[in-house]
């Protein structure tokens, strides 16, 4: 299979200078991942995921093999016992005023440095990218285990102060300040660690639909290793 030239950029966020990195082009099918999708059996995610999701084979990800070991060790500097804990279709179905309340704030998804997100966008920038932020009482862009502790109390403190969070997907706010974005774009992998503050972008919720013919579709996935 000819595959097209991947691209390849590598940004530095904020204070702590956390790496995401952008490949566009990296399948080069995308419509084929869009019919697994639409195919594939969903189930509600739970209390973290505002939507719905689907088991995903990770293995596509060895089309560009030599490629992602690069970037996982040279950017992340993961080197050993690389393994894809979590693969999945992800499609954002609720309403704003469903969300619960920590939904309605930016989340992180693991406090450990070797843990990577990988974010698969299926959709063009119509469908919404991925927000990064920093807390603002803390100063906080990434949760670490020695951070878990003074920000679930900051957390306590926010809402004595403003109350709980307001309906909504999360944006800039008195709680968060928004220090980066990846724009979605069609067969788009983005990666960064998990323990960055981050929620995805919902241009339009009046769109969100459970259809992944319609909805937000994406491949959510996360790598582990030392």
């Amino acid at each position: 299979m000819n595959l097209p030239e991947a691209r390849v950029s590598v940004q530095q966020i904020g204070r702590e200078g956390e790496p995401i990195v952008i490949v566009d082009d990296f399948t080069g099918q995308p419509e084929r991942l869009q019919a697994m999708g639409e195919a594939a059996q969903y189930y509600p995610a739970g209390v973290d995921y505002p939507g719905i999701r689907a088991p995903a084979d990770p293995t596509y990800l060895d089309l560009r093999r030599d490629l992602m070991m690069q970037i996982i060790g040279r950017v992340f500097g993961l080197t050993r016992s690389i393994q894809c804990e979590v693969a999945a279709f992800s499609v954002v179905t609720l309403a704003p005023e469903a969300l619960s309340p920590r939904q309605r704030i930016p989340h992180h998804d693991h406090s450990d440095a070797g843990r990577v997100a990988i974010m698969h966008y299926l959709g063009g920038s119509e469908s919404g990218g991925t927000a990064f932020y920093r807390h603002r009482r803390t100063g906080f862009e990434t949760i670490t285990p020695e951070r878990e502790a003074a920000y679930e109390a900051a957390l306590v403190q926010d809402e004595r102060e403003f109350g709980p969070p307001p309906d909504g997907y999360p944006t800039d706010s008195e709680r968060f300040e928004q220090i980066g974005a990846v724009e979605a774009k069609v067969d788009r992998l983005a990666l960064y660690r998990g323990r960055l503050l981050h929620s995805g972008i919902i241009p339009d919720p009046t769109a969100l639909s459970d259809d992944p013919r319609r909805g937000r579709l994406t491949v959510n996935m996360f790598l582990f290793g030392s």
